[in-house]
């Protein structure tokens, strides 16, 4: 009997979560270069000057800095800390992203004769395990580096998806950032984990907003259970 009960619980998140998926779609777009490959060493560069960063200014550091030096491990590990930072300033916590930027393309150059290719044979797991190694790149760092550059299963969870989700209840309130992983993607097909991460960040950023959330005209009013909160 409990174990009827938790499938029948279990289908029905399952079906809620299919729906709020189906309204992102309907109101939101997804940027055209999505299904696109990236290149991995400069995705993992632009993570990490995303890092507490709006992304205005996350563009505008790499802008700087691949303007100034070709963005590869074999050159940034050249490259003067001092001058990383002059490139990246805009970003934010500079000096601690410009420490991490040039060490971590040492480390690629020294230990992976400065290419990330192997990633792609890798299984998502031991690919996972690598980067979190790397210092400076966390858990997020390293799944939208293989989410977006090598289809990998996994869905990032920045602010926005951390803050949405929990509140329209698909993820404990107090849920850490492997939890709310791990139950985001029981919740989704891996070929929904792309859209999912870019479509909760969409509603985070125009409706669900960490102050003063706009609740009214949110398209998932009638499926959030916080949809009480204050505009």
């Amino acid at each position: 009997m409990f174990s009827n009960e938790l499938e029948e619980v279990n289908a029905m998140a399952k079906n809620r979560a299919k729906e709020i998926l189906r309204i992102l779609r309907n109101n939101f777009t997804l940027p055209s270069w999505t299904r696109s490959s990236r290149n991995l060493f400069q995705t993992l560069i632009r993570t990490v000057l995303s890092q507490a960063t709006a992304d205005k200014n996350t563009h505008r550091a790499f802008r700087n800095l691949s303007t100034r030096f070709p963005i590869t491990p074999k050159a940034l590990a050249k490259v003067d800390v001092r001058e990383i930072e002059k490139a990246i300033r805009v970003a934010g916590l500079y000096k601690n992203k410009s420490k991490v930027i040039k060490n971590l393309s040492r480390i690629i150059l020294e230990d992976f004769d400065g290419s990330m290719d192997f990633i792609y044979s890798m299984s998502f797991e031991e690919a996972r395990e690598i980067l979190l190694h790397i210092p400076g790149v966390g858990p997020k760092t390293a799944d939208v580096v293989l989410l977006f550059c090598t289809d990998k299963p996994t869905i990032p969870v920045d602010t926005h998806v951390n803050r949405v989700s929990k509140r329209l209840g698909l993820v404990p309130p107090n849920a850490s950032y492997e939890t709310t992983r791990q139950a985001l993607q029981s919740l989704y097909k891996p070929k929904d984990y792309l859209p999912v991460h870019l479509l909760l960040i969409s509603l985070g950023r125009k409706y669900c907003r960490a102050r003063n959330p706009l609740c009214n005209p949110c398209p998932l009013n009638e499926l959030c259970p916080t949809k009480q909160m204050k505009n």
